[in-house]
């Protein structure tokens, strides 16, 4: 078994196996890390992935241009205010309203934003507590030489790909639109938010 195999059964079960005497080592050093990653900044450069398997799954390589941003984001709902008029408890609208795009969108939109001229090629789940999500971003420069030269990951150099995280191209984003492949077939779950309202010829 590989290297790149051993990491991804690790974070498999660290969720569930964590408290194992066996994951005590790991427990430790992910506690420790938890309580440096809520005292920086939600949006922070670092200088190399933590999960690398993800990471190279997403096409990252350790060369220029690759820039590795982990975000900082909220859990739970959109927290909106209880009305002072009087309501019907079920019309307060509090409580169960969500956004329309998920964390892990949010995130990646927050990293694009702080380093606009960076296009992000996909993100993977850190780590999360009762309050916070931790998510790795990984972004490539698509005006540097080193990009441009290389075959894999030139494509992102065209202007079509600008910006490309606002209009839901990244694999999160896809996954939100519903555009994933349906078993192993070829049939998507559902239509694009576009067309779903759209009539059939």
């Amino acid at each position: 078994m590989g290297y790149y195999k051993y990491v991804k059964e690790i974070y498999r079960g660290i969720r569930n196996k964590i408290k194992d005497p066996e994951f005590s080592d790991l427990r430790e050093l992910i506690l420790s890390r938890k309580i440096e990653w809520r005292k920086s900044p939600p949006i922070e450069r670092v200088e190399k992935p933590t999960r690398i398997n993800k990471a190279r799954q997403y096409g990252y390589k350790a060369k220029q241009g690759f820039v590795v941003v982990r975000v900082r984001v909220r859990r739970g709902g959109m927290r909106k205010s209880r009305p002072n008029a009087g309501r019907k408890p079920k019309r307060m609208g509090v409580k169960k309203i969500t956004p329309a795009k998920s964390i892990q969108r949010i995130a990646e939109e927050r990293a694009q934003r702080k380093f606009m001229n960076l296009e992000v090629l996909g993100s993977y789940w850190l780590w999360q507590d009762g309050q916070y999500k931790w998510y790795e971003v990984i972004m490539v420069d698509p005006h540097h030489p080193a990009i441009k030269n290389d075959g894999d990951i030139n494509w992102i150099c065209s202007n079509k790909h600008k910006h490309r995280v606002f209009r839901g191209l990244t694999p999160a984003g896809k996954k939100g639109r519903g555009l994933r492949k349906k078993g192993k077939g070829t049939e998507k779950i559902r239509p694009s938010i576009r067309a779903k309202g759209r009539k059939a010829k």
